[in-house]
């Protein structure tokens, strides 16, 4: 069944490797994958590939051809794809596909996605899961519907959100887990074993399940929330794409930082009516929070490098001078 079965997989990120290389591994038949285009990255804008194909170029076993479509309803790019006459494609961490190409194979397209669905539909589901505090996610493989994350859910598997869990930790974690669902589900698929469930919407909330992409304004920290809630914001955007604050000081100096682990030290608060105001002891920075103080352990100020508190209050020994200190 395994070399009968033909399998187009699309992905793009280093999440998606492994499952990958998982069913390359057991033997199944995939002759080609879908990723995105090479771009140019970086200072020197140098062509970079995305960590799928990086992937298929470095395989030992049976060559695997590359598609790196512009737009996926090309017309050239469509009829490439119908000439493999795959059984099923496979999407991992990729674009929302068009129905003319998740239509094609007989078998389907699925998706495997790393939340338990319908939680956290969207582009971000670890980093969100964290943020938003909860016990536990998971990894789930659904087929592709007209909508986003919404399709009838195949195989679910589940895991502890650890106390001091970061999106780095957690993604390694979902990445291990989703390959071993992968495999489990095409297993399925194949046997037919599987029989395919509608999402429970009456889990949905616009509060907890949404995981909407990343960007400057949901990664500045709130220091209107509680220590515990800047935390896990910081805990959940680590390393990437990092918390992000403003230091202000009564000097004028407005210095941009990535914030990449804290403490909560509820000891030490102060005046909850004044959020976001700092303070250097022992070559450490405290921030006072709504309820409660997180102490900042790791940082990175714009144009430099990652670096522990006290390096950046050596690099700044004018901060010390000063106890007017503010983040925003």
């Amino acid at each position: 069944m395994k070399d009968s079965l033909k399998i187009i997989y699309m992905g793009t990120p280093e999440f998606a490797v492994a499952p990958l290389k998982a069913l390359l591994d057991a033997g199944y038949n995939i002759p080609a994958v879908v990723t995105v285009p090479d771009k140019p990255k970086g200072r020197g804008l140098q062509m970079s590939q995305s960590h799928i194909k990086e992937f298929a170029l470095q395989y030992s076993g049976k060559k695997i051809d590359i598609l790196q479509p512009e737009k996926l309803r090309n017309e050239e790019f469509l009829q490439q794809l119908k000439s493999y006459d795959a059984d099923l494609f496979i999407v991992v961490a990729f674009r929302m596909l068009p129905d003319v190409v998740w239509k094609m194979p007989k078998l389907g397209t699925f998706n495997l996605h790393a939340s338990l669905l319908p939680k956290f539909r969207g582009a971000a589901p670890i980093n969100w899961a964290i943020i938003q505090r909860e016990k536990e996610t998971g990894v789930t493989t659904f087929f592709i519907d007209h909508n986003i994350d919404s399709g009838n859910i195949l195989l679910q598997s589940t895991t502890k959100i650890e106390e001091r869990e970061t999106a780095e930790t957690l993604h390694n974690r979902l990445m291990e887990m989703g390959s071993k669902l992968i495999l489990q589900t095409v297993q399925g698929i194949e046997n037919n074993s599987i029989t395919p469930q509608p999402q429970d919407t009456s889990l949905l909330s616009p509060h907890i399940t949404q995981a909407p992409k990343l960007n400057k304004t949901n990664c500045r920290i709130n220091w209107h929330t509680s220590a515990e809630d800047v935390d896990a914001q910081v805990r959940g955007l680590c390393p990437y794409p990092a918390a992000i604050t403003t230091l202000k000081t009564s000097k004028g100096d407005n210095i941009e930082l990535k914030i990449f682990s804290t403490e909560i030290v509820k000891e030490l608060e102060k005046s909850a009516k004044l959020c976001g105001k700092a303070w250097i002891s022992n070559q450490s920075i405290f921030v006072q929070c709504n309820t409660g103080v997180v102490e900042i352990t790791s940082l990175q100020p714009a144009g430099k490098k990652r670096m522990g508190t006290k390096d950046f209050i050596n690099g700044q020994r004018h901060l010390i001078e000063d106890d007017n200190l503010f983040f925003a």
